[in-house]
């Protein structure tokens, strides 16, 4: 990077006076970005996702000299002191009060941010750097791709540094060039803004009479003389010049009469012509109108019909295999009785022996076949419980009975997690379901509920576009009069394995592991009749049709 730099300033000595020549390292403008964020945490791009702790509480971004609060949550600078000029001031990740004189900067925890790799903040430009975030003012200070102003004063432009010689030597309006004539150098702006081109002596102008058929040229000491001399000719020249522009006039006079004399026939053909326009106007108003509205009522029409032909499509194979199941259970009925009166009346034939043994061959295979349509009818009666409770808005309700049971078995780590039943963006949608931790996950383990959301694999996944991009709430429903549900939202990370084409039978789950709580949950309205409700709405606003 030296070298290169080096170069730079030995092009721009050779072409340039010392007084306009690249100024020294020493010089040098810093870059203007600023190393701290004006306001919150930092925004650089980070070669590697962050982890969730060095994230501030407010702000969600990486943390900016990092303070802690005495409930073990983590803030910038500026946010916890947003938070504190505020009155009765409470932590949002658990809303416990802050108080100024418990709150401490969070050394280590800014020791471990700032030796974080990020990529260079000129990377829009091209630069492909890396580096820790404490170094990345150092490489700043020498990145070709970063942008400087003009080190020339009057210049407001910038530019990428690799860019300073070329801006130096050919573009700055405020470059030093020499007079090609006089040999006099000066700044180009001073050059084309003042009189020099004009008073010039050795430059070479023509007459200011051009324009009227004065063909001299000369230097600009033989102007004045020519001037002189040919004044009368001047005169001359700009006499006839204004003879043959009068003619003109005329002529020009004379057509505008011409065309004034249609001009009212033209303005009421105008005034007709408007009349007819807004008329049109009007009436393609009201068409677009009954447009729109027969759309809507086909669209609210041809989503009730898809939703008949789903039920019928699932219902009419359970319908039949019904009927099947209760005629061979009345054929078996009928031979269970034959085969008792045979049995009571038989005196040992050998032709009724053999009759009894066929039809106990007949009532055994309709026994079987029985048994087989008795699983496919359970089967299909699970499916239709399933369809029956499934969404396909895109929105979930969930409701969890036994939560004090559920909660203490979470405790004793025999059932970590729950599963939600799974709901869909549509019927032919994105499959996806919500898992819980009521004894909380990760960092909410012990002290929060953990609330996470799954992408499944479903059955067309192949039309869908991916990854998934579509905004999630989770909310937890407050039963209570107020109604002051809790909730969290995100958009998916394009980058997450959780939200790419599952190969599976579902993703990784994402969500919030500091979700609520348990003194918030269990304290409040949330908990009714030992059941909670738990809201998951994903935006399908946005989705195309398969």
């Amino acid at each position: 990077m030296s070298a290169g730099r080096n170069v730079e300033q030995q092009i721009a000595l050779q072409q340039r006076p010392p007084s306009l020549a690249m100024p020294s390292m020493a010089q040098r403008p810093r870059p203007e970005p600023g190393f701290l964020p004006l306001h919150g945490g930092f925004r650089d791009h980070f070669v590697t996702t962050p982890e969730a702790k060095y994230r501030c509480e407010s702000c969600r971004l990486v943390l900016c000299n990092p303070r802690q609060t005495e409930c073990g949550h983590r803030f910038c600078e500026n946010c916890i002191t947003d938070l504190l000029s505020k009155p009765n001031p409470v932590c949002p990740a658990d809303l416990e009060p802050l108080f100024e004189d418990k709150i401490f900067r969070d050394v280590c925890c800014n020791r471990e941010i700032m030796a974080l790799k990020i990529y260079c903040r000129s990377e829009k430009n091209g630069c492909k750097e890396q580096m820790i975030l404490q170094q990345v003012m150092d490489h700043l200070e020498v990145c070709p791709y970063f942008e400087v102003p003009c080190p020339l004063g009057k210049c407001k432009e910038k530019m990428m540094r690799k860019d300073m010689s070329e801006h130096l030597n050919r573009k700055c309006k405020h470059r030093e060039i020499t007079c090609e004539f006089c040999n006099h150098k000066m700044a180009l702006t001073e050059l084309q803004l003042s009189s020099h081109q004009h008073d010039c002596p050795k430059a070479q102008v023509t007459c200011s009479f051009i324009r009227y058929g004065c063909s001299f040229k000369g230097l600009n000491q033989e102007m004045r003389e020519h001037e002189s001399s040919f004044a009368s000719e001047h005169l001359r020249m700009m006499a006839v010049r204004n003879t043959t522009l009068e003619a003109k006039v005329e002529d020009v006079k004379s057509e505008l009469m011409e065309r004034y004399k249609v001009l009212p026939s033209l303005s009421s053909r105008l005034a007709e012509v408007e009349t007819q326009y807004e008329e049109m106007r009007e009436k393609n108003r009201q068409l677009e109108q009954k447009l729109v509205s027969m759309q809507m009522l086909m669209s609210t029409h041809s989503e009730k019909l898809l939703e008949v032909e789903m039920e019928l499509r699932e219902l009419r194979p359970l319908r039949a295999m019904r009927e099947e199941v209760e005629a061979l259970r009345g054929s078996v009925e009928n031979m269970r009785s034959i085969v008792s009166s045979l049995d009571s009346g038989r005196v040992g034939s050998s032709s009724g022996s053999h009759t009894l043994g066929s039809l106990e061959q007949q009532l055994s295979r309709h026994d079987d076949m029985m048994s087989v349509h008795d699983i496919r009818l359970a089967e299909m009666d699970l499916k239709l419980q399933v369809l029956e409770t499934a969404s396909f808005n895109g929105t979930l309700i969930w409701k969890i009975r036994d939560y004090k049971r559920r909660k203490q078995e979470a405790v004793a780590s025999k059932t970590l997690s729950l599963y939600s039943q799974p709901f869909y963006t549509g019927y032919f949608g994105y499959k996806m379901c919500a898992r819980i931790y009521l004894n909380g996950d990760g960092m909410g383990k012990g002290t929060h509920l953990s609330l996470f959301f799954v992408v499944m694999l479903g059955e067309y996944d192949a039309l869908l576009p991916w990854p998934f991009k579509q905004k999630v709430t989770l909310m937890l429903m407050d039963q209570g009069p107020a109604r002051k549900h809790l909730g969290d939202a995100f958009k998916p990370d394009p980058n997450s394995s959780s939200f790419r084409r599952p190969t599976g039978e579902m993703n990784i789950a994402s969500g919030c592991p500091l979700f609520v709580a348990q003194t918030v949950l269990e304290n409040g309205t949330y908990i009714k009749d030992d059941t909670i409700f738990i809201k998951v709405t994903v935006d399908t606003s946005d989705l195309p049709d398969p």
